[in-house]
């Protein structure tokens, strides 16, 4: 799907740069906050919508920017740089929620719902996740929705859902028909103020701590007719649809704090003297840094190819063939790359690198959850592997 704007990558690089200062300067100081106390800067969210930096890939029409995917990546990155627990929660309203919106909502849905999540007055979350269906979500699947009159009624719950403590709406799968399988899966909005639904817990995390993740319950939860995506039990044609998009603009957030990791690890190798030298003088050390350069730059690089493939094909194509390998390969290459980085630079800060209250430690504590976020390691190895079988 081809962007509206067209930008070359001199004027999306320069967009970002220009960004990326307004993050180093709003949202870099908010990190230790965030995460001492798991504590979400609304504000800072809405003031995004002002800056033109909330609905990166929708159209101008709908209150967005058009702007690419690879776009919206580079974007993604930049933030995680600055704030990776706030680019965790962006990442979530942005692509997860407000992009799968605007593919798969009629006309009568966009413009309910689509403008106003442009201009930072409605925050949206995924539900998709429980308790007992985390990898096989569709087949361990227990929340039901079933029709009465002119609305459904939903029950059941999903777990760790990122912004589900603060989320005004969400995109949220149920079977409308328990006994159909992938077949009868269906997709709704729910709004928080629907009758019967709230929040049930807010969830204690080891990373990404500021970023609200939150326990979903619904009982008899009133949805409207008029919220159901699409046609009842085609979900799976939603889901599908927005897990590779999910997985491209979820990689960003593992380069991002692995960038920021390489590059704490390079001022403090500059500076740590011991036996006489900076331990940037040490081969040693040395290795590590270039192993960790080197990985951040094969899957930043890889990234850019998939969003650009991305952008180039219609989005009915997505959840098969070359862009479902090519998607998961990118977010497999993103997180393995990040976790090696940020445990390499906490290595190379040493007892100081241990301290939870250092930026090095909140960037490791971080990163383990890309390798189960968004379809675990596992999951995208096998669709690698059945994707190159097909021959």
């Amino acid at each position: 799907m081809s962007s509206e704007a067209e930008l070359s990558l001199e004027e999306i690089e320069s967009l970002v740069d220009y960004s990326s200062r307004y993050f180093m300067e709003r949202l870099w100081p908010l990190q230790q906050k965030m995460d001492d106390e798991e504590w979400w800067p609304a504000d800072e969210f809405k003031a995004l919508a002002e800056m033109g930096l909330l609905g990166l890939t929708i159209p101008s029409e709908y209150g967005g920017q058009g702007l690419s995917y690879l776009a919206a990546g580079m974007m993604g990155e930049a933030m995680a740089y600055a704030n990776p627990a706030f680019a965790f929660s962006w990442t979530s309203h942005e692509n997860l929620c407000l992009d799968a919106l605007y593919r798969n909502c009629n006309e009568e849905q966009r413009q309910r719902f689509v403008p106003r999540m442009c201009a930072g007055e409605l925050m949206g979350g995924l539900g998709m996740t429980e308790p007992g269906a985390g990898s096989d979500a569709i087949g361990s699947m227990r929340t039901t929705a079933r029709r009465v009159g002119d609305k459904y009624l939903l029950n059941g719950g999903k777990i760790y859902i990122t912004n589900g403590p603060v989320a005004d709406l969400f995109l949220v799968y149920a079977k409308t028909d328990p006994s159909a399988g992938t077949k009868g899966v269906s997709a709704f909005i729910v709004e928080a103020t629907s009758p019967g639904f709230k929040c049930a817990q807010k969830l204690d995390k080891m990373g990404f701590r500021g970023s609200p993740t939150g326990e979903l319950v619904f009982e008899d939860c009133e949805v409207p007719v008029e919220n159901l995506i699409g046609e009842e039990n085609r979900g799976i044609a939603v889901m599908m649809s927005g897990l590779d998009v999910e997985r491209l603009l979820s990689a960003p957030l593992c380069i991002g704090p692995a960038q920021r990791a390489l590059d704490l690890a390079l001022d403090h190798a500059r500076t740590r003297v011991q036996f006489g030298q900076p331990i940037g003088q040490f081969q040693l050390v040395q290795a590590k840094l270039a192993d960790m350069y080197a990985q951040i730059e094969v899957s930043r690089t890889y990234l850019h190819k998939a969003l650009t493939m991305c952008d180039n094909m219609e989005l009915t194509q997505a959840g098969r063939g070359e862009i479902h390998k090519v998607s998961a390969a990118a977010l497999m290459t993103a997180s393995r790359a990040a976790k090696l980085v940020c445990d390499e630079a906490v290595q190379i800060f040493g007892g100081s690198g241990y301290m939870r209250d250092t930026e090095v430690n909140r960037l490791y504590r971080t990163t383990k959850v890309m390798e189960i976020a968004a379809g675990s390691q596992e999951i995208r190895q096998t669709i690698i592997a059945k994707e190159l079988l097909k021959g």
